[in-house]
C-alpha cells in the first residue's frame, strides 16, 4: 500500500490531538455524560472514522479502503461486547459515576500503548514468518468456539489473584477521595480502590489485545490499517459505555455474532496461510495454489450483515425483553440517581 508520508503522520498527529483534548476534558471537568452529551460524541466519532474511510478510498484505492472498513467495524464490534466488562468492573469496585470516564479513559490509553505494541511485534513477525497465519487462525478459531460457549458469569464473579494479592500487600483504604490514586488515612498515605480499578481495566485490555489483533490481521496485512482502525473503534468508547448502559444486557445475540465473525476470520486466515505456505511438512514447502483468498468485499459483508443479523434477532428476542440488568449495575444506576436528587 503507498499512502503519502504527510497523510499517514498527519492522521496519527490528527488523532493524537483528538484524544489529547478528550483527556484532557475528562481530568478538568469529572462527570457522568447526558444520554445526550454521549449520544453526539459517539456520532462525531463514526462519523470521524466513516470520513476517514473515504479518505482511504481515495488516496489507497478501494481494497484497502474495504480492509480498513471491515477492521474498524471487527474492532468496533468487539469493543461494543468488552464494554459489559467495563460495566461489571465499575459496579463491582463501585466507582462513583463521576469518575467513570476518567477511569474509561485511562483504560483506553493502555488499551492503545498494548496494542501499539502487538500490532508492531505482530508486523514483524508476519514480515518473516508466513507460518504464523496458521497460528492466528488456530487461535481464532479457538477464541470463538470458547466465546460460543463461555457465558462469562464466572470470570465475572471471580476476583483476579493479581489484584487479590495487591490488596493484600498494598495499604489500601475502604473508599474512594474523588480521582485520587493516594490518600492519607489517619495521618498515613495510602493506595485508593481507584488504584486496583486502574489494574483490572489495564489487565482486561490486555486480554481483549490478545483476541482482537489477530483478528484484525486476518483482513489486512497493514500496520498502518490495523492501528488506525483500532484507534478509531477505541475513540468514542467510554461514550459509547454511558449511551448503551444497561441496554448490553439485551444483546443477546452479540457473543454469538462475534464468535461467528472469528471463526470466519479464523478459516479465512488458514485458508492464506495454505496459500503462502512455506512449511516443508506442508505439500512439500510449496504453496497450496488451490487454497483461496477471500477477497476483501466478501469479507466486509460477511462481517457487517452477522452484526446486522445480530443486533435485528437481539432486538426482537423474547429473551431480550426480559432480560434484567445485572444486580450490582442497578445498585450502581439507582444510587448514581439518588445523588442526582
Amino acid at each position: 500500500m503507498q499512502l503519502p508520508v504527510w497523510f499517514e503522520i498527519g492522521s496519527f498527529v490528527v488523532l493524537g490531538i483528538i484524544l489529547l483534548i478528550d483527556l484532557l476534558l475528562v481530568v478538568k471537568r469529572p462527570h457522568e455524560p447526558s444520554m445526550k452529551e454521549a449520544g453526539l460524541w459517539v456520532s462525531f466519532y463514526v462519523g470521524l472514522a466513516l470520513l476517514f474511510a473515504v479518505a482511504m478510498f481515495i488516496f489507497a484505492g478501494p481494497e484497502y479502503g474495504g480492509q480498513f472498513v471491515a477492521g474498524w467495524v471487527t474492532e468496533y464490534s468487539l469493543s461494543i461486547d468488552n464494554l459489559f466488562v467495563f460495566i461489571i468492573i465499575m459496579a463491582r469496585f463501585s466507582v462513583p459515576r463521576k469518575y467513570q470516564q476518567e477511569v474509561l479513559m485511562v483504560g483506553i490509553i493502555i488499551a492503545l500503548i498494548l496494542r501499539g505494541i502487538f500490532i508492531a511485534l505482530g508486523a514483524v513477525v508476519i514480515e518473516q514468518f508466513s507460518w504464523v497465519f496458521y497460528i492466528f487462525g488456530a487461535f481464532l478459531l479457538w477464541t470463538a468456539w470458547k466465546q460460543a460457549k463461555d457465558s462469562g458469569e464466572d470470570e465475572e464473579d471471580t476476583e483476579n489473584p493479581l489484584i487479590a494479592r495487591i490488596r493484600r500487600v498494598l495499604p489500601m483504604s475502604e473508599k474512594f477521595d474523588g480521582n485520587k490514586i493516594r490518600t492519607v488515612v489517619d495521618g498515613k498515605k495510602v493506595f485508593t480502590p481507584m488504584l486496583i480499578v486502574f489494574i483490572t481495566i489495564g489487565l482486561t485490555d490486555l486480554l481483549f489485545a490478545v483476541d482482537s489483533i489477530p483478528a484484525i490481521f486476518g483482513l489486512t496485512q497493514s500496520a498502518f490499517i490495523v492501528f488506525t482502525a483500532n484507534i478509531f473503534a477505541l475513540m468514542g468508547l467510554r461514550q459509547l459505555y454511558f449511551l448503551l448502559g444497561g441496554l448490553m444486557t439485551r444483546l443477546v445475540y452479540l457473543k454469538h455474532a462475534l464468535s461467528v465473525i472469528l471463526a470466519f476470520i479464523g478459516v479465512k486466515l488458514v485458508l492464506h496461510a495454505m496459500h503462502v505456505n512455506e512449511l516443508p511438512f506442508i505439500n512439500g514447502g510449496h504453496h497450496i495454489e488451490w487454497a483461496p483468498e477471500i477477497p476483501t468485499y466478501v469479507s466486509l459483508a460477511v462481517i457487517v450483515g452477522t452484526i446486522i443479523v445480530a443486533v435485528v434477532a437481539s432486538l426482537l428476542s423474547p429473551q431480550a425483553r426480559q432480560a434484567k440488568l445485572d444486580a450490582r449495575l442497578e445498585a450502581d444506576i439507582k444510587k448514581s440517581m439518588s445523588e442526582a436528587e
